[in-house]
């Protein structure tokens, strides 16, 4: 099988970019099994904003209804806790 470059669209910005020949070995190389999804200024972007760069969801705990803050979006049907909730119920603390 013959490479080629190829263009790709940018799931965060919507660009097109160029997946390279010298990039596709390296990502044999590797073992990846995906095509990259993302273009390099939106990598860096993401790869900068590190563990602080992450969104939180204003909530409330659904044991006992303190206001709380969670690095996800909830979704419907399941619990979401506080801190100290959740430490209580025996999670770990992850940081």
């Amino acid at each position: 099988m013959e490479l080629a470059d190829k263009v790709l669209k940018c799931i965060d910005c919507g660009t097109d970019f160029v997946f390279s020949v010298g990039e596709q070995l390296f990502f044999r190389q590797q073992q990846f099994q995906n095509d990259p999804k993302r273009c390099k200024s939106c990598k860096v972007k993401r790869a900068t904003a590190g563990p602080g760069g992450r969104s939180e969801t204003h909530t409330t705990c659904s044991k006992c209804g303190a206001a709380t803050t969670v690095p996800f979006l909830p979704t419907q049907g399941r619990p979401v806790l506080c801190r100290p909730c959740f430490q209580s119920k025996g999670g770990a603390a992850r940081r």
